[in-house]
């Protein structure tokens, strides 16, 4: 059994997500969603990492958790250390890809130079063996889901955000972070795992054609229907195929491959990337386009909020279902408009930290397509059918998808110096889109015969 430690201010941790059961003090207060953590005597290896890491076990006051797929545990040690804990999954045939690339993180993004725009979480320690990796704890932080419900992803914060991924894909590079000016010491290169160079998993290919019957037993009806909304849809399949084949030829660089608004923390003031298990050498446009469809995502589920956009999480949730064509227009016009210039804001950041191969944008446009499927896949996990808003959100994604270049300008990934065009309903989405979307499946999309997704 190894433990390997750090001691730079650059490296991982994975963090909060979204869901229910706010636990606000006041009425006015931001939603800080916390949950209750699985028993610590079923994971006696987290206690074993912080013992051996010298901080002694979780005092069981206090102790917390996040929301998310791998458990996990926050809180302070009986020495006092404020640490976040987290486990992975083993792959079956018993390897751990999602520790080794964390740790391959580490080691890439050791160099950061202090007051680098991109920020992580103290790594403090990773047990390999068990799965089972501490980090220190940011007490107080927020979701970036959580800050996007309040009301708080403001443009300024976009613009970070955008400096953050940009300086992640210069890592490496001439000039980039990783070049020699060292902001802590860094991990033995020749003990960490290297990077990861194999294709991201998402969007699978193969089940485009067709859907694993062992999977199904896994996946929820909405889940299934979600599915079914991409595999019986030939132009949207082709385009998935044409969008892979554009970034097996585009430049690679050190990517976050899973990025989403609860991938980073607002603490002090400061933003934070986390969640470092699917780091690769990848294009760098699927971060961009995931970052941009996040907002798009809003917008979308922005059109059954009562007021027309979210403000607090239990407006994000308002089912809305009464509305008539032209309110569900309406309402996604002023989605779109509130939100593309954080879209915009996030580019001014990325482009004043990186130079752009000059086909990333439209890569990217169609990565926010996917992405839009791939977040319906997911938020339907829990769901029988599948909701008008995920119906409007595919519509959204597909057009995306079928002509990336036409919706560049207008989501302002263009170059910053050219006019902007107004943003209108049509201008990303033709304006029969979203009640076509929101009354029945595009066609000729049945909802009801057996399907999945790797979510």
């Amino acid at each position: 059994m190894t433990t390997t430690t750090s001691t730079t201010a650059a490296p991982t941790e994975a963090v909060a997500t979204a869901s229910t059961a706010a636990t606000a003090s006041t009425a006015d207060a931001p939603a800080l969603i916390r949950f209750r953590p699985t028993g610590l005597d079923t994971a006696p290896e987290v206690n074993a990492l912080l013992e051996r890491l010298g901080f002694g076990p979780f005092a069981p006051d206090g102790l917390t958790a996040f929301g998310g797929r791998n458990d996990n545990w926050a809180g302070t040690t009986t020495r006092g250390r404020q640490v976040f804990v987290k486990t992975v999954a083993r792959a079956p045939d018993g390897s751990r890809p999602e520790i080794d690339r964390a740790l391959a993180f580490e080691a890439t993004a050791a160099r950061l130079p202090a007051g680098s725009p991109l920020r992580t979480p103290e790594h403090l320690g990773t047990d390999r063996e068990s799965a089972v990796s501490a980090f220190r704890l940011l007490p107080g932080s927020r979701s970036g889901s959580e800050v996007a419900l309040d009301g708080d992803f403001d443009e300024a914060l976009c613009r970070e955000a955008g400096r953050a991924v940009a300086t992640l894909h210069t890592l490496g590079t001439p000039g980039g972070a990783s070049d020699g000016a060292s902001g802590g010491e860094a991990p033995d290169p020749a003990s960490a795992p290297a990077i990861d160079t194999g294709e991201a998993p998402l969007p699978p290919m193969r089940w485009l054609r067709a859907f694993p019957w062992s999977e199904v037993q896994d996946r929820s009806m909405a889940q299934i229907a979600a599915w079914k909304l991409v595999q019986d849809d030939t132009e949207v399949v082709a385009a998935l195929h044409r969008l892979r084949e554009r970034e097996r030829t585009a430049p690679h660089t050190p990517a976050h491959c899973d990025l989403r608004f609860d991938q980073f923390l607002v603490h002090d003031g400061q933003l934070f990337l986390c969640d470092w298990e699917e780091f690769r050498l990848a294009d760098p446009a699927r971060d961009v386009g995931a970052f941009v469809g996040e907002w798009l995502f809003q917008a979308t589920y922005s059109v059954f909020a009562p007021t027309g956009e979210p403000t607090s999480a239990k407006d994000a949730v308002a089912p809305g279902f009464d509305l008539s064509h032209e309110e569900i227009v309406e309402r996604g016009a002023a989605g779109l408009r509130h939100h593309i210039p954080r879209i915009a804001a996030f580019w001014q950041g990325y482009t004043e930290c990186r130079t752009p191969d000059p086909e990333l944008a439209e890569r990217a446009v169609g990565f926010a397509g996917w992405h839009l499927y791939d977040r319906l896949i997911a938020t339907a996990q829990a769901h029988a059918v599948l909701n008008p808003v995920a119906r409007a959100a595919a519509g959204i994604g597909r057009t995306l998808l079928l002509n990336p270049a036409g919706a560049v300008a207008t989501l302002r990934l263009a170059d910053p110096a050219v006019p902007h065009p107004a943003v209108t309903p049509a201008a990303v989405v033709p304006a029969a889109v979203l009640p076509t979307a929101v009354a029945h499946p595009a066609q000729p999309h049945p909802a009801d015969a057996p399907s999945g997704s790797p979510r």
